[in-house]
């Protein structure tokens, strides 16, 4: 009788977006992973061989650090949703971030629940640049444009000196929801109807 070396072959699991790397803490060791591991490495973890363990951003992605922001650990399950969902809305852009953290944290939608189609059927609009008061002026702006059509064409073409526009007290109004998000050297304002 000859033995036969099975060799068992794990599935493991692609992303297909670059999600950073990530730093953690392995239970059975009772210590930090040494080295930074990358989003598949984390999702193919396997806790039963290597020992249980916990992740956390490594701070090297924006967009995962705006996402995942005052989350303590991130599971697997949520890089491989989070990864399905920016396949869905087609590109990993800073602006899908913007958003998906948007509703995430305002709408309190679970990650593992949450569709592109919510993403997309939010009210949201993001503007990126590097100053918070010409992104503030900027939003207001195309806003009151795109939303006051009629009384935008009248300020427009009005000739009085009097007649201010005030772009704080329009997104400071009741009813626009505004969050200002620093993501490294980029400044982003996401401003979204109530």
């Amino acid at each position: 009788m000859e033995n036969v070396n099975e060799i068992a072959t794990k599935e493991t699991t692609a992303l297909c977006y670059d999600l950073g790397s990530f730093e953690g803490f392995n239970f059975r060791t009772q210590s930090a992973i040494e080295q930074d591991l990358s989003a598949e490495d984390v999702v193919n973890w396997d806790h039963d061989q290597e020992g249980e363990a916990e992740f956390w951003p490594a701070g090297d992605n924006d967009g995962i650090a705006v996402v995942f922001s005052g989350k303590s650990s991130i599971t697997c399950s949520e890089l491989i949703a989070l990864d399905n969902l920016l396949q869905e809305l087609g590109d990993d852009s800073t602006v899908n971030f913007l958003r998906i953290h948007y509703v995430l944290n305002v709408y309190g939608t679970d990650l593992a629940t949450l569709t592109s189609e919510e993403v997309e059927d939010a009210c949201i609009d993001v503007f990126i640049g590097t100053n918070f008061c010409d992104l503030r002026r900027e939003a207001a702006y195309q806003l009151f444009e795109l939303y006051y059509p009629e009384e935008y064409r009248i300020w427009e073409k009005s000739h009085c000196d009097g007649l201010i526009f005030d772009t704080d007290r329009f997104l400071d109004s009741p009813m626009w929801s505004v969050e200002e998000i620093t993501m490294g050297d980029t400044k982003a304002l996401i401003v979204a109807s109530q």
